[in-house]
């Protein structure tokens, strides 16, 4: 990991921060050489579990966004940033949009909202394995009016048996759309030219603009935030049932020996007494197991060698408490 992967902290007097989001800093309009530079805003969108964070996380070819197999594992709105020596690209991986349940729920669908009232362009993410359902419908209702560049992307090419047939199927919900449509199909995971050609099309749209983060940053996220979806995607994969949707994470304290050893020490939220036993498991197994997985991705990631510290605590009913919520940063 370079030491600019984590952006430094935001340029509060930007004049084109106040355009895309306050916490967002602006750099110089040219490049080191003296050219134009291009640069903007494009949102990822669909609804839960089509590949919206692997596809990000393709694009960048480094992992700023957690996985599962699991809908709904994004929670907020994650910036990814590509940048070349002229162009950048801010992506914005948001929340599946789903019939919200909770004020969690109500929260991630805000944060969908929020993006595509702010960017340049937009990605929708479908999954061609199956014809569009409900939740598709809703995503194309809130993004087949708007004035923006829009690609629709096919993704989950590889292992689907129609997809020109499901293609037409999504393409016909944005039938009346009158600005500009792009199409392609694709395997977020297993097709990397693919995804590198779609990221040629978006390079090649983007407007003129000032860089909006530094060359070499990857994500707008701090090294505590990213470390903490870490460990909380990898308590998804080993939970069952519903119990992965009632947990958070946070990391609390992040200190480097002199040696190199990284030292990480976080908590898994619970929302009731009966939860906190299932996830440290008979002999605290389970957590141990959440532990070791999530210290290989941040020392495979980190190349260097780390202690990593998990204490699960309960905060009853967080994802209905907005105050809870506030603490757990999702606000």
């Amino acid at each position: 990991m370079t030491d600019s992967f984590f952006p430094p902290d935001p340029v509060e007097d930007s004049p084109n921060a106040a355009s895309h989001d306050a916490t967002s800093p602006s750099f110089a309009g040219t490049s080191p050489e003296g050219e134009q530079t291009y640069s903007g805003f494009v949102a990822i969108v669909g609804k839960p579990n089509v590949g919206k964070s692997t596809l990000l996380n393709s694009f960048l070819n480094t992992k700023v966004a957690p996985t599962s197999p699991r809908p709904q594992t994004t929670r907020r709105g994650v910036r990814g940033i590509h940048t070349t020596d002229t162009q950048q690209i801010v992506f914005v991986d948001t929340p599946g949009l789903h019939k919200a349940k909770d004020a969690l729920g109500k929260y991630m669908n805000h944060e969908v909202h929020s993006a595509l009232s702010d960017v340049d362009a937009i990605l929708w993410v479908v999954d061609l394995r199956h014809p569009p359902g409900d939740e598709d419908r809703l995503v194309a209702r809130q993004i087949r009016d708007l004035p923006k560049p829009l690609f629709l992307v096919g993704n989950k090419l590889d292992v689907s048996k129609y997809p020109e047939e499901a293609m037409k199927l999504y393409r016909a919900l944005l039938e009346g759309r009158t600005a500009q449509t792009g199409e392609v199909m694709l395997s977020a995971q297993n097709q990397p030219e693919a995804v590198a050609g779609l990221r040629e099309r978006i390079l090649e749209a983007l407007p003129e603009n000032p860089f909006f983060y530094p060359r070499g940053a990857a994500s707008d996220q701090t090294r505590e935030m990213w470390a903490s979806e870490i460990i909380r995607e990898e308590a998804m994969k080993k939970l069952r049932d519903e119990l992965p949707y009632a947990v958070a994470t946070r990391v609390n304290r992040w200190t480097e020996r002199e040696d190199g050893l990284q030292r990480i020490e976080g908590e898994i939220i619970v929302e009731k007494n009966a939860h906190k036993g299932m996830v440290i498991g008979a002999g605290g197994k389970q957590l141990r197991e959440i532990g070791q997985a999530a210290r290989k991705q941040l020392e495979i990631f980190l190349n260097r060698k780390v202690f990593l510290g998990l204490e699960v605590i309960v905060i009853n009913g967080w994802r209905e408490d907005p105050e809870a919520l506030r603490e757990l940063g999702y606000e």
